[in-house]
């Protein structure tokens, strides 16, 4: 397919082994780019949408990756960064470059935005949600397109939570991630003690003893509430247990024991809206 539009700025790759594609190499590779990336200070927006949207929300390119059939697609997010090249081959260079086929359109290697200070993020947020442990970048991305969906002010994680930033993160939220207010806590669970001091009311989602319903929680009528999530084995941590106001669950029927994290805190979110 030939298109009209040829920005300036497109680089034509003849090879995979070209040095400027270097954001780009191993996609597939889950450990090297969940360590190398944020080390960097990049991630990767992944389809025509998310790149949309990353932009939209202000985050900055640093190149784009894609075949020329997807250029028009993003004609106007190229022409506003005329400096940024545009990184432009065949369908199969670029699966040998990033270790699979890109059927969902453009890539675009992203400026990782500064780490929000967990006080900021809590300035003006009546209700929060906190992600304890979760390493699945699936689950993740879906709570944080929950939390953008319900209306849910901001998300806190863990020092040990999957980052939301992870190519697989942002393409489940949908972008959302952009959208949704996010710090990570480093101190954990201590740091937690500055929702108590801003008025936080913290609930667990928790099977543990004495825990109350949604319905109760909602009944409290706390005008500050945190929920904390754990990860779908071990649930909360015991130290984080300890600085709960209260331990909350979802009853279930027909002998299920439980919800998926993500489908869990969408019933939550919805519930305390």
């Amino acid at each position: 397919m030939t298109t009209s539009f040829l920005p300036p700025n497109v680089v034509h790759l003849e090879n995979a082994d070209d040095p400027r594609v270097a954001d780009y190499v191993a996609l597939s590779d889950a450990a090297l780019r969940q360590k190398r990336d944020p080390e960097q200070g990049i991630y990767i927006a992944e389809s025509t949408n998310v790149v949309k949207r990353a932009i939209a929300a202000g985050h900055t390119p640093r190149s784009f990756f894609l075949t020329e059939k997807w250029l028009p697609k993003l004609s106007e997010e190229i022409a506003r960064f005329p400096e940024v090249p545009v990184l432009m081959g065949s369908p199969e260079i670029l699966a040998e470059i990033a270790g699979f086929h890109l059927h969902r359109g453009a890539l675009a290697a992203m400026n990782r935005p500064a780490i929000a200070d967990v006080a900021d993020i809590l300035t003006g947020a009546k209700r929060v949600a906190i992600l304890e442990g979760l390493t699945d970048h699936t689950n993740v991305g879906a709570i944080f397109r929950n939390a953008a969906a319900i209306g849910v002010g901001a998300v806190l994680i863990s020092p040990q939570c999957a980052d939301p930033l992870y190519r697989r993160s942002i393409r489940v939220s949908m972008g959302t991630v952009f959208q949704i207010p996010w710090a990570r806590v480093q101190e954990w669970p201590e740091g937690l003690e500055k929702l108590k001091e801003a008025g936080f009311f913290l609930a667990g989602m928790s099977l543990g003893e004495d825990s109350i319903t949604l319905d109760q929680l909602i009944a409290k009528r706390s005008s500050k509430l945190a929920l904390i999530f754990g990860t779908e084995g071990d649930g909360l941590t015991t130290e984080t247990d300890r600085l709960l106001d209260a331990r909350v669950t979802i009853p279930m029927m027909n002998g299920v024991d439980s919800l998926n994290v993500a489908a869990s805190s969408a019933v939550a979110f919805y519930m305390t809206r």
